[in-house]
């Protein structure tokens, strides 16, 4: 029988290596990504993030998919539907942001027990990710960003703050409203909630006049800050309705262009920017790289905010806007 030479075996060897390396990159990781409504603008940037970096995870014969609830009338429940509809595919990695521990924390730990790769990102920290064993957290820190919100209240002449909540109950929502509270009370101030149904959300009439009737009620209220970009564009009308543009500062977690225009013109004091479009960049590009090849950053959590845009750094912020990343 004729003996194959040591070095056709070496590359015989080599060569089906590389053919496993390469059907192996064919097949790429299946990312699935647990995110708001895709036409909300806040989550449209965190989509945009995932969506560039998917174009890595894509160029390997990989996906990344969004799955994202149709309303947040319930918001807790329908996630962790969407949590376990990512399992059930067999996914290679999963990012979920923890809104609602008590109702998702079980669909997380499911996801866990199962072997696949977690990241928690935008809501929960790193509680939630040693509660629920996953790898790490991207995203804004709520209640120190609601205490720095606060302090900027307080130190620019505000002494009773309204903080508008459309969406109470969720764990990031309630820890900036608190954050507000605690700030500006270091300056001698105070905050209270304006709690209204989750159905308001993105509803802007309903919260126009929902603001408008509170600071008709209470004419000490000299700040208004709202849990979303669009509702303080809501709040911003409310105020006008009420006739108090000059006595009462508006600010805003997040924003998009028409917050910073206010800025920009006077108009609004400021926003709390928690770079939402790295929150979907980072959190995919790292479990892919993780999938793919191993890689763990040594950092955690990885914090893409908080950040005050006032009118110093406001036109910078704008060009970002303008390319739908800010």
């Amino acid at each position: 029988m004729y003996a194959v030479p040591k070095t056709f075996k070496a590359l015989a060897v080599t060569l089906a290596f590389a053919a496993a390396s390469s059907a192996a990159l064919a097949a790429g990781p299946r990312i699935f990504v647990i995110g708001g409504k895709a036409d909300d603008p806040f989550w449209s940037k965190v989509k945009k993030g995932a969506d560039d970096a998917a174009l890595v995870v894509k160029a390997s014969g990989g996906s990344v998919t969004w799955l994202g609830p149709q309303n947040y009338d319930n918001l807790g429940p329908d996630a962790a539907k969407l949590i376990r509809t990512a399992l059930s595919q067999k996914p290679d990695a999963i990012v979920g942001p923890d809104w609602v521990p008590e109702a998702m924390d079980a669909a997380f730990k499911e996801v866990v027990a199962a072997g696949v790769p977690l990241i928690i990102y935008n809501s929960g920290g790193m509680d939630a990710v040693k509660r629920l064993g996953a790898q790490n957290y991207v995203g804004n820190e709520e209640y120190p960003a609601g205490v720095g919100g606060g302090e900027y209240f307080g130190t620019h002449g505000a002494k009773n703050v309204l903080c508008v909540n459309t969406l109470p109950g969720a764990n990031n929502t309630e820890a900036r409203c608190k954050g507000i509270a605690d700030g500006i009370a270091k300056n001698g101030g105070k905050s209270t909630q304006l709690p209204l149904p989750s159905s308001n959300f993105g509803n802007p009439t309903a919260v126009a006049q929902a603001i408008k009737a509170a600071l008709q009620k209470d004419k000490a209220i000299d700040g208004v800050i709202t849990i979303s970009a669009g509702d303080a564009n809501s709040a911003a009308t409310g105020i006008a309705q009420a006739g108090l543009v000059k006595q009462v500062k508006l600010a805003a977690f997040d924003m998009d262009s028409t917050n910073l225009q206010r800025i920009k013109d006077g108009t609004q004091l400021f926003c709390i920017d928690q770079q939402p479009y790295l929150q979907g960049y980072l959190a995919v590009s790292m479990l892919n790289g993780y999938v793919q090849y191993g890689l763990k950053v040594a950092t955690s959590p990885i914090l893409t905010g908080p950040g005050i845009v006032d009118a110093s750094n406001v036109a910078a912020t704008l060009a970002g806007a303008a390319a739908g990343a800010r």
